[in-house]
């Protein structure tokens, strides 16, 4: 069976100010067209079809046009929800849409119950798991303490028990939303860390032929047989590295996992740039950027006049401007933004509290501070499924 393995369409979001939906409406072209041409006999899409809960009406308009033109080709699609998406609003009419081949698996619930689909050699069976939020699914999966890993343990269960009843020989494809040991994050991934842990080993995954990750946006293999598309566009400049791509994988008889990059279209390149205003305006080896989206990092010791003005003369696409002066890091002008980069919330409240009373968290303190931040972005995760 032909698989074709995409995530994190993020429908609606922008890049920094240029609209995205023209290069998202690309993107949807160029799926269709590789899932005729390349002979695909399945597409998953693992999570974040839209960039958030309540998408603007022009991406919800795109995404149903995507969902036309996969019926019309008459290639199953599974799909499963992430953490941006509102899983009910995206599974709304799913029992209907089913009926025309896209299986949309939003509820934590049915992990254990595939889209079981057939080749020349069998059953495939594909369990869609969608993001799973350890506070509002701990009480589903009968968790004592709730965190990534349990869950997706959990639910991992249920699959292998349901897949245990099912003939011999019956191939298996897990879709999920999660960040995996091994991974390499960007900054345009909205942090899921629950209990000052995040990621979840690949082990949790054993037992299938092939897992389809979605919620990172670099396309990388953590394994032969576990594997994250990446997004297909660029969402922010920490992904100027990226080479935007879906993977196409062929699942043999066996169970046997090959893989193929295919590479997206991308509307522009990105470029980030450092050095002062004069070497940026002047340097000779800058030129392959002109017509790339520009982020500019002005090391000037002091901040100089129209920068931005001045960089557009070369750089007409720059988007984004940084002043970060070459300082010495214990430099009182260092500014406070990159005293905290790279800093997680948690880490600054335990400075915080190291500063104000002269001394860090004791244990039960860090843990009180891990609970109080979890608590928050539970309930910011309930408040978006319930907007």
């Amino acid at each position: 069976m032909r698989i074709l393995h995409t995530s994190d369409w993020h429908l609606g979001r922008p890049f920094h100010r240029v609209g995205m939906l023209g290069a998202q409406a690309d993107f949807i072209g160029h799926l269709v067209t590789t899932v005729r041409e390349r002979g695909v006999d399945a597409v998953v899409v693992s999570g974040d079809v839209y960039d958030r809960a309540v998408p603007p009406l022009a991406a919800v308009e795109l995404f149903d046009d995507a969902l036309h033109r996969l019926a019309d080709l008459g290639v199953p699609t599974v799909m499963i929800s992430g953490n941006h998406d509102s899983a009910r609003r995206l599974g709304v009419g799913a029992g209907l849409i089913g009926r025309a081949g896209i299986h949309l698996r939003t509820e934590p619930s049915a992990c254990g119950t595939p889209v079981v689909l057939q080749d020349d050699f069998g059953d495939v069976a594909f369990y869609g798991l969608p993001y799973l939020e350890p506070a509002l699914v701990k009480d589903e999966f009968r968790v004592e303490k709730p965190g990534h890993e349990a869950v997706l343990a959990a639910a991992m269960e249920r699959v292998r028990a349901d897949l245990g009843t099912r003939a011999r020989g019956t191939r298996s494809v897990v879709l999920a939303h999660a960040f995996v040991t091994g991974g390499e994050a960007s900054d345009s991934e909205r942090d899921i860390t629950v209990g000052g842990v995040a990621a979840v080993p690949a082990g949790v995954f054993d037992g299938v032929d092939y897992v389809a990750l979605g919620h990172l946006h670099g396309c990388q293999t953590i394994t032969e047989r576990v594997r994250y598309s990446g997004s297909p566009l660029p969402y922010s400049f920490s992904e100027a590295g990226h080479r935007k791509s879906m993977w196409l994988v062929d699942l043999a008889a066996d169970g046997a996992v090959t893989a193929e990059r295919l590479d997206c279209p991308v509307p522009r390149a990105l470029a980030r740039v450092r050095g002062t205003l004069e070497d940026l305006l002047a340097d000779p080896g800058l030129a392959r950027h002109e017509e790339a989206w520009v982020e500019a990092t002005l090391t000037d010791a002091v901040r100089p006049p129209d920068p931005m003005a001045r960089l557009a003369e070369r750089f007409p696409h720059i988007l984004s401007l940084v002043f970060d002066p070459d300082r010495a890091p214990d430099d009182p002008d260092v500014s406070y933004a990159r005293r905290l980069a790279d800093r997680s919330d948690h880490e600054i409240a335990e400075d915080f509290v190291a500063h104000v009373r002269g001394a860090g968290p004791d244990e039960h303190e860090q843990g009180v501070l891990r609970d109080a931040f979890d608590a928050v972005r539970a309930e910011q995760a309930v408040r978006e499924v319930t907007r």
